[in-house]
């Protein structure tokens, strides 16, 4: 094997770790583009709840901007506003307008690493892990929160942003580019870790293991406040729900923060190596 060409890890199975960012590894909850999804299209007099503007999240933004504006009644308060179903040209200028607010949003405080995520990421280091990301946001977004996160103690080895590739999730493009950039393969060697059914999809369809996260994701929606002021039974009850889904998605792991992943580490060798060789049955 020529030098240089990857390391594998300390010991164990899988050499990389590609996280999503925004719930995931910053911004408790993904409130940042939430908030802007919903300004965007009450400035053109929609209404667009909390729950429509959740519903794409993990896509790349055009994409996600699209899949809103396509929802039946969206383009229903479209045709009465304007007189025609939202067009091409429509969704552009909609995307057009959202860089910037989300360029605000984000520099005002939605990049901030969550609470455990730098140690858990400096632990996993520690075991010869590499540290990939992915996400919907495009690298202009990205040029705001990758110094934020860093100044917080978070910077991954490799940013792979929607506009880097053909086409974002559920295609599996931006996994194998991180993977690549890593110098990992398989991708059976890696863990895709997001907060959303389509960062799910996207990492089973390249090939990787894949760990949902369910408490300071997309999924609940709360801030780490908003989740603290929960009773256990409801905080609970709520996160079992998430979980159901997120395994029914195919995912393989679920925990409840990133800061949890080297807690459950020995767990996720365990599950991998004893699969080995049998990849496509689990």
């Amino acid at each position: 094997m020529r030098k240089g060409l990857f390391m594998p890890a300390k010991s164990g199975s899988i050499r990389a770790v590609i996280l999503d960012w925004a719930g995931t590894t910053v911004d408790y909850g993904s409130r940042a583009p939430t908030q802007v999804f919903v300004e965007i299209f009450r400035r053109r007099g929609i209404e667009v709840t909390i729950a429509e503007a959740r519903g794409p999240m993990g896509s790349a933004k055009r994409d996600h901007i699209a899949a809103v504006t396509n929802l039946p009644r969206v383009v229903a308060q479209w045709k009465e506003l304007f007189g025609h179903e939202p067009a091409d040209r429509d969704i552009q200028a909609i995307y057009d307008e959202f860089l910037p607010l989300q360029k605000e949003t984000l520099a005002k405080g939605g990049a901030e690493p969550i609470d455990g995520v730098p140690e858990a990421i400096a632990e996993l280091r520690s075991r010869g892990i590499k540290i990939g990301s992915t996400t919907g946001y495009t690298r202009e977004l990205m040029e705001v929160v990758a110094p934020i996160a860093a100044r917080g103690g978070y910077a991954p080895d490799t940013i792979v942003c929607s506009d880097d590739v053909s086409a974002g999730r559920p295609a599996p493009w931006m996994n194998f580019r991180a993977a690549e950039r890593l110098g990992v393969y398989p991708l059976s060697a890696t863990l895709a870790v997001d907060d959303t059914p389509l960062g799910i999809a996207a990492g089973l369809n390249a090939g990787a293991w894949t760990v949902a996260i369910s408490q300071t994701g997309n999924a609940l929606g709360l801030s780490a406040a908003e989740a603290a002021k929960l009773s256990a039974d409801e905080l609970q009850s709520r996160l079992k729900h998430i979980e159901d889904e997120f395994r029914a998605a195919g995912a393989h792991f679920v925990l409840r923060s990133v800061a949890e992943l080297p807690l459950r580490w020995a767990e996720i060798e365990h599950t991998v190596q004893a699969k080995q060789g049998n990849f496509a049955t689990h």
